[in-house]
């Protein structure tokens, strides 16, 4: 009976194991912690001069949905952030990029975690273009200023209006861009989908059974 108990148990450490394993692929990553390699802090130093719109997602299985997204309203208050969408079992909110991966590692801390990533996308060209764009079309408005007022006939007058009207235009939706870049890069975006955790099934249950079956007959040997 001991040798079949001792077999029972090795199936069930393996099983056992073989879990663990899974779970820490999925939810072992911890940026803060130093002996990754610092990741959070490296990354921050190269990216300290580029502008970098960072997004997170992250999956969860829960005990109850409408208790987790209670926790999460109050972690988006609590780290100074705001809601952009939220639903029965997914919210999408902005934090400080600061704020990125302490509020992923305490989102982590409400459920068993299935899923979770961190991306960057570098919009400093896109950004300085806009400047650039930005700048001359303030240069050629202040042309056209000293043009209306060295305009002679209505004639003169009118078309250089136009062209001042068009300016502004571009001009407002120039700012309008640079601005949504500019709040887009100190905000970082993150998603949470949340959903009740499954019970185990039949074969589940099995062997939650043969482990306490095998755990007695130890006990009792």
């Amino acid at each position: 009976m001991r040798k079949n108990a001792i077999i029972l148990l090795s199936i069930s450490l393996l099983l056992i194991s073989s879990c663990a394993i899974e779970k820490s692929s999925v939810t072992g990553w911890d940026v803060n912690n130093s002996e990754n390699g610092g990741f959070e802090e490296s990354n921050k130093e190269k990216m300290a001069d580029r502008k970098m719109i960072y997004n997170g997602s992250i999956s969860l299985n829960v005990k109850n949905t409408d208790s987790t997204q209670r926790k999460i309203y109050e972690l988006i208050e609590s780290k100074e952030g705001f809601i952009v969408k939220s639903s029965t079992n997914s919210t999408i909110f902005r934090v400080y990029n600061d704020y990125l991966y302490p509020t992923i590692g305490e989102l982590e801390q409400l459920g068993k975690v299935k899923y979770k990533s961190i991306s960057g996308k570098d919009v400093t060209d896109e950004h300085y273009d806009l400047n650039i764009r930005l700048e001359n079309a303030q240069m050629a408005r202040d042309r056209y200023l000293e043009l209306l007022n060295r305009a002679q006939t209505v004639d003169e007058t009118l078309k250089v209006e136009k062209e001042l009207e068009r300016l502004n235009t571009e001009l407002d939706l120039l700012q309008g861009k640079i601005e949504r870049l500019d709040h887009l890069v100190d905000y970082a975006t993150i998603e949470v989908n949340y959903e009740k955790g499954k019970k185990p099934g039949v074969i589940g249950y099995v062997f939650v059974g043969v482990f306490k079956a095998v755990k007695w007959l130890f006990v009792r040997g």
